[in-house]
């Protein structure tokens, strides 16, 4: 696989196509079309990839722009942007994917601009819900996933335990344990 889907919300793992956001050279995983047919097919979105092209991958990274500045913006606490809604709201009243009954199950297709609708009504339902309460930046320094915490606490500090997580904790050891050697 090219992609990684920590979140379980499509969108949020869609904003994190472009990895630690806040390095000096963020590493984009959306470099080509064919990576954004891979992410369509990678996340369930669609069964076979839709044939993107130059085009469709700008509009793709300038929706996954707006929902970050969204996103970044219930994280701070501040307005959202009326240009990211406005980007947003265009794109969740595109046409759905399209789901068919075969006789060995259900099938998705669609073209770019179908998957990117999706996204964005799975966007607008979480910015716009109760579930907007729920969004978090992983901690760890690197990574700059967002996510829901829908943790019993409300604590959860990783957009994913096996990596983010795990490095965060494995990092803490080996300083103690360093820390511990010298002492």
């Amino acid at each position: 696989m090219m992609h990684a889907f920590p979140c379980g919300t499509l969108p949020l793992d869609f904003v994190g196509t472009l990895r630690a956001r806040r390095n000096a050279a963020p590493l984009e995983k959306l470099s080509s079309p064919e990576q954004l047919d891979a992410w369509f097919v990678e996340s369930g979105m669609l069964d076979g990839g839709p044939g993107a092209d130059g085009t469709d991958l700008d509009i793709a990274v300038d929706l996954r722009e707006a929902i970050y500045a969204l996103v970044a913006a219930r994280l701070a606490g501040q307005p959202m942007p009326a240009r990211a809604i406005a980007e947003l709201n265009r794109h969740a009243a595109g046409l759905p994917v399209t789901l068919r009954l075969q006789a060995v199950g259900a099938t998705r297709t669609g073209s770019v601009s179908q998957g990117l609708a999706a996204l964005a009504r799975e966007a607008v339902g979480i910015l716009g819900g109760d579930d907007a309460a729920l969004l978090r930046e992983c901690a760890r320094p690197e990574c700059t996933q967002v996510y829901l915490d829908r943790s019993r606490g409300h604590r959860r500090e990783w957009c994913a335990m096996r990596t983010c997580g795990n490095r965060v904790k494995a990092a803490s050891y080996r300083a103690r344990q360093h820390g511990g050697a010298e002492g």
